[in-house]
């Protein structure tokens, strides 16, 4: 039995995310979507254990490999960010763009058989949208869930949502069994109508994950792996040591370790831009922080960090300054931005200097297992123009996006526009802890929800991009590319905006 409040982390890690091994019979030609018959197995790593497998507590990110396996979603985002069909095979919006009706598909059943219901589906969104949760927030706009037939799901919207369809592609969209979600919590046992089932009996939770592929699932063909074993390793070293002795057949490495890869025989492929490093200047009010009210600190804060120089010495050059939440694929990213806060320590102590903080400032910021490679840079750059940082640890389940600290280092992958913009711009974005809003965001969030056109839609993205750039609201830091280390066994078939699932790999 599975205990729901596992710590876990929330972002993807900085490193050796993921990694697998696999040994495969038959024919195993099949990537995504394809059908090949395989039975082959395959035990990936991630650096830590699934907070929960209750629907409304679902954390997007490494814990997707999980519990992504487990539940469909509704719909799914495909290796280029588009939103496809997946459980619902069709879904369409009113006019007026505050109804969105969905049509799941005929026969499909849970792990133990029982049929899937629109009244199940529903039941399950209801509970996730007044649950409070990671997951809440992404069904704000949702008043009321209705299934008016066994296939028809119909959410009722407050106002339009243009992330709404994204949402339900992540954690706001799975689909879990009813009476396991209303179990006791403590006793969990996730029952969902995904491709995987979960084998308890070889199950040791917060170690050791077995899953067994549904051969009656409805996408049974996506996955050529008939056993998933999911063990839970934060030891790098370890990893990559397991990967050359041929343990392993794939997995990132780090780049500086490319050549000693290279010569063990494996195949490299990177995939550019794949993560944001950033800090979140969450508290834009000065509510802890006082001194983050003042756009020139927020501005002076861009300016005071070597981004080339983590790029160069904390990821051997694997990645690209930023200072944008977008990657250059992104219909939001605008090159302009590309070298609007260039490293320029005497500009930042300028800044501060005018905002009356000549003699500088101490902050706090929360020490999560994901800041812990870049801490040092972020401490020293800080402190050579007079801001004091004071590190407060935190567990791993933590990422700090509350309102305990005024800013928090966050790693995490690519995702659309309107992800991003529900996240992180929208006044109840998770990644929005204080809530912080101004009237240009307001505005803009406003045109957005009545824009049907995808064209114009992207231009208020750039708009909204531009804004939270020029006002500092964050400090992009880094695009860290991935590169994969695989033999052949095993193939890598995602890209940089894919979301972190089991889809990612296939056999070659």
């Amino acid at each position: 039995m599975l205990h729901p409040t596992r710590a876990a982390a929330i972002a993807a890690a900085t490193t050796i995310a993921v990694t697998l091994t696999a040994c495969g019979s038959g024919d195993t030609s099949g990537t995504e979507g394809e059908s090949n018959g395989s039975d082959a197995k395959m035990t990936m790593t991630v650096q830590a254990p699934p907070n929960s497998f209750d629907p409304a507590q679902l954390h997007d990110g490494q814990q997707r490999y999980l519990w992504g396996a487990l539940y469909d979603t509704l719909l799914y985002s495909d290796t280029t960010g588009k939103v496809t069909p997946n459980a619902a095979e069709t879904w369409e919006y009113s006019d007026d763009r505050k109804t969105l009706t969905l049509t799941l598909r005929e026969g499909m059943t849970y792990s133990t058989g029982d049929p899937v219901t629109a009244a199940d589906v529903a039941g399950v969104l209801e509970r996730t949208r007044t649950t409070p949760g990671p997951q809440q927030s992404n069904l704000a706009a949702v008043s009321s869930v209705s299934a008016p037939d066994e296939r028809t799901v119909v959410l009722a919207l407050s106002e339009p949502d243009p992330n709404l369809l994204v949402a339900l592609s992540y954690g706001a969209g799975a689909i879990a069994e009813p009476d396991a979600i209303e179990a006791d919590a403590d006793t969990l046992d996730p029952v969902g109508s995904g491709p995987y089932a979960l084998d308890e009996e070889r199950t040791a939770d917060g170690t050791t994950y077995v899953l067994e592929r549904r051969n009656d699932h409805w996408n049974a063909e996506t996955y050529p792996f008939e056993t998933i074993t999911v063990r839970v390793m934060q030891d790098r070293t370890a990893q990559f040591n397991a990967l050359i002795a041929g343990e392993i057949d794939a997995g990132t490495i780090e780049a500086q370790l490319a050549g000693q890869a290279e010569s063990n025989g494996l195949e490299l492929t990177t995939v550019e831009g794949a993560s944001l490093g950033s800090i979140v200047i969450a508290d834009r009010g000065g509510e802890v922080a006082e001194p983050l009210a003042d756009v020139r600190v927020r501005q002076a804060i861009n300016y005071a960090l070597d981004k080339q120089g983590m790029i160069d010495g904390l990821l051997g050059g694997a990645g690209t300054p930023a200072s944008q939440l977008f990657n250059s694929s992104s219909p939001a990213y605008v090159k302009e931005l590309t070298d609007r806060y260039e490293y320029d320590p005497d500009e930042a102590r300028r800044l501060l200097a005018e905002a009356g903080y000549e003699d500088g400032f101490t902050l706090a910021m929360p020490e999560s297992l994901f800041v812990t490679h870049f801490q040092a840079s972020i401490t020293q750059g800080l402190k050579d123009v007079g801001i004091t940082v004071d590190w407060e640890p935190v567990p791993a389940s933590q990422s700090g996006q509350t309102t305990d600290w005024g800013m928090y280092f966050n790693f995490g992958g690519m995702a659309a526009p309107s992800r991003i913009s529900s996240l992180y711009f929208a006044p109840d974005g998770s990644q929005n802890p204080f809530h912080h809003r101004d009237n240009v965001m307001d505005g803009l969030l406003a045109d957005l929800q009545t824009e049907g056109d995808p064209e114009k839609a992207n231009e208020i993205y750039r708009e909204m991009n531009e804004h939270v750039v020029e006002q500092g609201w964050y400090v992009p830091m880094f695009l860290q590319s991935s590169t994969w280390a695989m033999s052949d066994a095993v193939a890598y078939v995602g890209g940089s905006t894919s979301l972190q699932d089991i889809r990612e790999f296939g056999a070659p």
